[in-house]
This record gives C-alpha cells, sequence and structure tokens, in this order.
C-alpha cells in the first residue's frame, strides 16, 4: 500500500516536501497543479513549480490545461526533469478552471480525453497518470467507460476523488467508488478524500484500493504518514513539537520559494497548522494580519510564550 501525498495549490510546493520527509516522509509527492500554458509563457516563477526536490524519485508532477498540444509539450518537458511520473489533471471543479475547459471539464469528453492521454503517452518515457472526480453526475458507469479508455490510451495510475464535479468538501466522498473502480479497471486505483488523521489513512488502507493520498491533513499533520507507518508497526510515539514545525517550515518556505510567494504560502500553510493549536483561530487572524515572514515568525513565537504552557 503506497501512500501519496495531493497535489495542492499553494501548498504542494519543495517547502512543505520537506517538512514532511523531515518526519519520514511518504511514498509520492504530487506537486501543486502547473499550467500548462504557463509552462512556456516565460513566467519568472516556472522554475520554483519545476523544483522536484528533495526527492525527486518520488515526486511527480501535476499538469492542468485545455488544449492538447500544450499539455503534450508541457508533458514532454516535464518528462526530461528528474521525477518519478506525470499526471493530468481532469479533476479540479474550481469555476475559473472549469471555465477554460481544464481540470474537471475533460471529463465531459471521453473520446478528448483519451486523445489527450493516447497523444501525451507518446510524448513522455515515465509513469504517466490521472486524478479525476466521479463525473458532473453520479453515474458510475460512465466513469468506469472514461477510465477504461484512459487505461487504453496508456494511463498506468488513476486517482478517484469520489465526489461530482458541484460537491464540496462537505457531501461526504464516496469511498466506495474506489474499490468498485479497482475491480473494473487492470491498472492500480489510488483513493482520494476525507482523510483528516493517520487513523483514517490506515482504515482507507484496508486493501481495497492500491494506494490512498493525503490532502489537507498532510499539511496540519506534516508527521500523519511517518505516524500511518508507525502504528502499522505498534511503535508510534507522538513527540512532535508543534512551535519548531511551524518555524522549520518558515525556515524552508524562505530557503525554497521566491520571495514573492512567501506571504500566500505562509498564510495556506499556517491556515491548515493553526487547527493543531487550542486557540488557532486567533493565531490565524494574528498571523492574516503580518505582512513579511520575520513578522509571522514573531507572532508565531510570541503566541507560544503566551498560550502554550512551559
Amino acid at each position: 500500500m503506497s501512500f501519496l501525498c495531493a497535489p495542492m495549490a499553494e501548498l504542494s510546493h519543495r517547502a512543505l516536501r520537506e517538512l514532511i520527509e523531515g518526519f519520514g516522509g511518504c511514498d509520492e509527492y504530487f506537486t501543486e497543479m502547473i499550467s500548462a500554458a504557463a509552462l512556456f509563457g516565460g513566467g519568472p516563477f516556472e522554475v520554483w513549480y519545476m523544483d522536484s526536490g528533495p526527492r525527486p524519485e518520488k515526486l511527480i508532477f501535476q499538469l492542468v490545461g485545455a488544449d492538447i498540444e500544450q499539455i503534450v509539450k508541457a508533458a514532454a518537458l516535464l518528462d526530461r526533469q528528474e521525477c518519478a511520473g506525470i499526471d493530468i489533471n481532469m479533476g479540479c471543479s474550481a469555476p475559473l478552471i472549469r471555465k477554460t475547459g481544464a481540470g474537471v471539464a475533460w471529463m465531459t469528453s471521453i473520446d478528448r480525453a483519451g486523445e489527450l492521454i493516447g497523444r501525451v503517452r507518446q510524448a513522455v518515457k515515465r509513469r504517466l497518470s490521472v486524478k479525476l472526480r466521479i463525473g458532473f453526475e453520479d453515474d458510475f458507469d460512465y466513469l468506469v467507460r472514461f477510465c477504461r479508455r484512459l487505461e487504453a490510451e496508456g494511463t498506468e495510475l488513476i486517482t478517484l476523488h469520489p465526489r461530482t464535479a458541484g460537491e464540496k468538501f462537505k457531501r461526504k466522498a464516496r469511498w466506495e467508488y474506489v474499490g468498485r473502480l479497482r475491480q473494473e479497471l487492470g491498472i492500480p486505483v489510488a483513493g482520494n478524500g476525507d482523510i483528516a488523521s493517520a487513523e483514517d489513512l490506515l482504515y482507507r488502507a484496508d486493501g481495497s484500493c492500491d494506494a490512498v493520498m493525503v490532502g489537507r491533513a498532510a499539511v496540519r499533520q506534516p508527521w500523519i504518514f511517518a505516524q500511518a507507518r508507525k502504528t502499522l508497526a505498534q511503535s508510534f510515539t507522538n513527540e512532535n513539537a508543534i512551535e519548531e514545525t511551524g518555524l522549520r517550515f518558515l525556515e524552508l518556505l524562505a530557503r525554497y520559494q521566491p520571495p514573492e510567494f512567501h506571504l500566500s504560502r505562509a498564510r495556506r500553510f499556517f491556515a491548515f497548522f493553526c487547527d493543531n493549536l487550542k486557540w488557532g483561530n486567533y493565531l490565524k487572524n494574528q498571523l492574516n494580519r503580518e505582512h513579511d515572514l520575520p513578522g509571522i515568525e514573531r507572532v508565531w513565537r510570541e503566541y507560544f510564550r503566551e498560550h502554550e504552557p512551559a
């Protein structure tokens, strides 16, 4: 059973990977969505999205886009970097992404999605995977037909987030669809959704899927994968120091992300990580008032002096 760290906008960057690796790591890390169009637009930040450290052999580049030619070119470029594979995003349901024809919009046409995967398969040598949702309707038969076409065109792994395109996180993920889809396909199937703890991760690693992908919980608990592994070995002791972990993240963020990203990435991280603290919401508000990393670090340290027991 493999444990995967999900692609998350403004979160799945090298600083988070370094933090998770420090606790023991996971089996694979998916990058945040990389825009196929932006990759060739000469933007100043693409080099940061393409950073495959600290473990290139575990790194999966995820591509998002609406144009077949652009995605094929981008996939070929990323395939030449150090990495373990290329993933195509067919699951993002954010309105701005869907409106362009990217993300889950690919699931409206089996033929067009199949054409894309066939073209990408010809362009890349590394493992090719797809992350998707159930579709626009709760139609398991359509999902199976869609995935069988992707498999026929060369997809080697499918990750299913078992919600429809219009469903938010309040709707419970249909994990039974993950197991059912695995029975219908000849390639590995990973499941993603509603993992909030190491116990949830272990519960889903029950043999009904080939891998479990963790999203926001891996930000709240960068030790979640290590905790699950050690729980399997019945030897886990929670010795995680929240203050030190937050400071370590700020250090890694400054080292591995450009200054233009520091504030947004720090706010995104602490929006989840502060959930570990009794007065987490208060602290989030305090951190959000700061405008640089030194200010965030100062507020973070002051919180522990004032609120946490010695």
